[in-house]
């Protein structure tokens, strides 16, 4: 009896190694495949209830699985780190129409009607809270500044995560209020060889945080701009939908399978592929599309991939948690310069 169970026990040991060899093997060869596939694109374009269409975008056109899966920086946030976050809800009366479009309503923000470009790294979580920040700036202090993602990535640190390789989307906003963001224009999101992002790169590495304006004459505390608040918002989408219209944009997470890196238009739904990670994204708006509701959301891949860089996806279901991790903030007059007769920000003295 002892032998046979012994030789059971061997058994399920060269068993167990055999499955991890394979694991191990077949991961680093699927991370080599492209991420883009016409069969994937056949099958969701002929689907009768897929809602979507799909392409080969051509942001995508050279990227490996695991070079897809890098852009994708959202991290599991430590369950200690929400332990003092406010979760925001609406009474119920407030009359939200059943179709919002931040673009329109504040079209004298420029920052809201910007796509962005996160290049090779995974900087999403910086890209979706800075943008939003932004738009928050103009939305209710009618300045538009544009702020730097690259402050967050290089100079958050631990706090935020871990740069290129990826970070939490609430830290981000917890930074804005300890620390503050700087401006692109002190730190912009480019190398010193000239690139337009540092993704030009395959492996773009998280940068040195230096602390010093790109222009001599800015001074780097100067250029910070803070938030005063940090919070959650319900999952609920009436609670998202009256955030978005009140205060302006938020930043959301969500699941990203193989499918989504084909995505064109129409409203997304998960149909086919491995899951890829988490990625944050800038929610704007809503609306329904051939009977299915939708949220409205600007992603930082640049406008050759999806609806010229944003996309619809399923509201109301959470859709690969959609609903379930958005985040935001106040902005605050601290340091702010304003130039009323431009309606944009002036320059501190240094």
């Amino acid at each position: 009896m002892a032998s046979r169970l012994l030789f059971c026990l061997t058994v399920l040991v060269a068993m167990a190694a055999t499955l991890q060899a394979s694991l191990l093997e077949s991961f680093p060869a699927k991370n080599q495949d492209r991420i883009l596939k016409e069969p994937i694109v056949e099958e969701i374009n002929r689907h009768p209830n897929a809602g979507w269409k799909a392409g080969m975008n051509s942001r995508f056109s050279n990227h490996t699985v695991g070079q897809f899966k890098r852009l994708l920086g959202v991290l599991p946030t430590p369950r200690n780190f929400l332990e003092n976050v406010p979760v925001i809800t609406y009474p119920k009366g407030i009359n939200l129409p059943k179709q919002f479009d931040a673009r329109e309503a504040w079209p004298q923000c420029t920052s809201v009607q910007t796509i962005l470009d996160q290049g090779h790294c995974g900087s999403c979580w910086a890209f979706g809270a800075v943008e939003a920040l932004s738009d928050r700036f103009c939305i209710h202090h009618k300045v538009n500044v544009t702020l730097s993602e690259n402050d967050l990535v290089a100079c958050c640190g631990f706090m935020c995560g871990d740069g290129c390789d990826g970070g939490y989307p609430i830290s981000a906003w917890q930074y804005f209020i300890s620390t503050g963001v700087v401006t692109a224009e002190c730190d912009p999101y480019f190398d010193d060889a000239g690139c337009q992002h540092p993704g030009c790169e395959p492996l773009y590495p998280t940068p040195q945080c230096v602390k010093q304006c790109k222009d001599e004459n800015q001074k780097w505390g100067n250029s910070k701009r803070f938030s005063a608040t940090a919070y959650r918002i319900s999952s609920k989408p009436y609670d998202i939908m009256a955030e978005v219209y009140t205060n302006g944009p938020v930043e959301v997470s969500f699941s990203v399978y193989e499918d989504f890196a084909h995505y064109k238009s129409g409203v997304y739904k998960y149909t086919k592929g491995d899951y890829m990670g988490g990625h944050a994204v800038k929610l704007v708006g809503w609306g329904t599309e051939d009977g299915t509701d939708y949220w409205l959301v600007a992603n930082s891949w640049n406008t050759a991939w999806g609806e010229d860089g944003y996309f619809k996806i399923a509201r109301g279901s959470n859709e690969c948690g959609i609903e379930g991790d958005v985040v935001a903030g106040m902005p605050s007059t601290k340091n702010l310069v304003m130039d009323p007769a431009a309606g944009t920000e002036g320059h501190a003295s240094s």
